[in-house]
């Protein structure tokens, strides 16, 4: 009896083939929803101010982007939301995202509001809200426009190792 179920275009090796270069791929919505959550956690951020319930409030979120960078951004728990509330009432994605651009993005939020959360800590409490402005432009922009700032980072690096790589 053979399997007819559908697979994914890279889907799993069977016995005997080589492994995909590729992951699994990814439905590219869930990321922009977790943005679109996130944006509205930094809106509060910037609304608070710079006292000590902001800078709460964006380690939250930079713990959160830590998640992401661990698990990628389905792992997220924007991710599970999207998978369990929003992801059943949509029909399938007309195609996958590579997830590694979406959990490199997640890498650049940590890093932004990671030292926003330290400086503030550390230096001045208005770190925290000036962290959340610059990340809540690209939360915005991934989840309004879908956008993904640290993609294109991702992508660039991409060419740039490509490029060094012909060139040495």
């Amino acid at each position: 009896m053979s399997d007819t179920t559908p697979q994914h275009p890279s889907g799993p090796p069977s016995a005997g083939t080589p492994r995909p270069t590729r992951p699994a791929g990814i439905d590219p919505r869930g990321p922009r929803v977790g943005a679109g959550i996130t944006a509205v956690l930094l809106v509060v951020v910037l609304l608070l101010g710079s006292g000590t319930p902001a800078t709460v409030l964006l380690t939250l979120v930079a713990a959160s982007f830590a998640l992401g960078v661990a698990r990628g951004a389905q792992g997220t728990w924007q991710g599970q939301l999207y998978a369990r509330l929003v992801r059943p009432r949509l029909a399938p994605p007309s195609e996958l995202e590579d997830p590694r651009p979406p959990r490199f993005a997640q890498l650049v939020g940590l890093v932004v509001t990671g030292v926003g959360v330290l400086l503030a800590v550390l230096v001045t409490p208005v770190a925290a809200p000036v962290a959340a402005a610059v990340a809540l432009v690209a939360a915005f922009l991934n989840a309004a426009f879908g956008l993904c700032l640290g993609c294109e980072l991702y992508l660039l690096g991409v060419r740039l190792r490509a490029r060094t790589a012909r060139t040495a």
